[in-house]
């Protein structure tokens, strides 16, 4: 037979077993297990255990740590706002870059219609058109640019600027022949900038690329310039052109992997050709019909109808 106290002490740990499952589906609650039963004579008394929950460690924890940061949500604010204004001016720049390349192919444009009878009349309005394009859309570029890191964002503008330097350049070589410097685009820019900070320089890279896409217009104007009769004007277009690409070839090896760079000296090699090709086809088809014209003071003059059918 079971003594009565044993029983008893059976009884008191079944209930204990099923507090403790109790206690355990109930979080944020703290199981306090009472003292066993008394120890037997001459041992030390058992220390009372309790058990800590997901509360009790997260209170002691302390608060969180992002609010005990106020610094660095400061720095990242600093760097979101300098990111945000960045932004909204690669967008400025963007839009300007664009009005600079609409209004620069207006003036290209109206070069080529340039003729024995209106050359004069047609560069003065040309560069009129030019001035305008510097003073209105090139001005706005300067002023976003001028004082600051504009070399960070140049790819935002450099096409504007490219197609801004064809055109100059070929203002230039109709009026006078020559070609214009780097140095001489950056001296017209500096009358657009504020003297106390600093301006706005066009890079080597951007005017190389706006010369290497002259000889496309150039190869244009010549082929218009012989069916004009202006054979010679063509010849000297065509050395003009001969020239630059034979320069270019030096610079380019130069310049640190650049593939546009040498994408446009591919096609600046084909118009170099089609101007070749074109003059001495002249020359060729000219000399064929000096004796048909006679005593025509123009050799070329075969490009008439009028002269061919007599």
């Amino acid at each position: 037979m079971v003594p009565l106290r044993c029983c008893h002490r059976f009884a008191l740990l079944r209930l204990f077993s099923f507090l403790s499952m109790a206690a355990s589906q109930q979080p944020g609650k703290t199981l306090l297990r009472p003292n066993p039963s008394p120890s037997p004579a001459g041992s030390a008394p058992k220390r009372s255990r309790t058990m800590a929950t997901d509360t009790a460690a997260a209170a002691a924890a302390g608060p969180p740590a992002s609010k005990g940061c106020p610094a660095m949500k400061a720095e990242f604010a600093k760097h979101a706002e300098y990111l945000n204004a960045l932004n909204d001016k690669r967008e400025r720049l963007v839009k300007a870059s664009r009005d600079i390349t609409m209004n620069s192919k207006k003036v290209i444009f109206q070069v080529h219609r340039i003729s024995k009878v209106n050359k004069e009349e047609v560069l003065s309005k040309a560069e009129n058109d030019l001035a305008a394009v510097v003073n209105q859309y090139i001005g706005k570029l300067v002023k976003e640019l001028q004082g600051t890191d504009f070399w960070k964002l140049r790819r935002a503008y450099t096409f504007g600027v490219q197609e801004y330097v064809e055109a100059a350049t070929l203002c230039r070589f109709c009026k006078t022949g020559t070609l214009l410097s780097l140095a001489e685009i950056n001296a017209s820019l500096l009358a657009l900038s504020d003297k106390s900070v600093e301006p706005l320089q066009i890079n080597v890279l951007d005017y190389l690329l706006g010369v290497a896409d002259l000889s496309g217009e150039l190869m244009r104007l010549a082929i218009g310039r012989i069916s004009d009769g202006e054979v010679e004007y063509a010849k000297k277009i065509c050395a003009f052109v001969r020239d630059i690409y034979r320069e270019l070839t030096l610079v380019v090896p130069l310049i640190d992997d650049n593939s546009e760079m040498k994408k446009k000296m591919e096609v600046m090699l084909q118009s170099v050709v089609k101007i070749e090709n074109a003059c001495f086809s002249v020359h060729v088809r000219g000399s064929e019909y000096i004796p048909l014209l006679g005593s025509s003071a123009d050799p070329y003059s075969f490009f008439g109808a009028s002269d061919f059918d007599q």
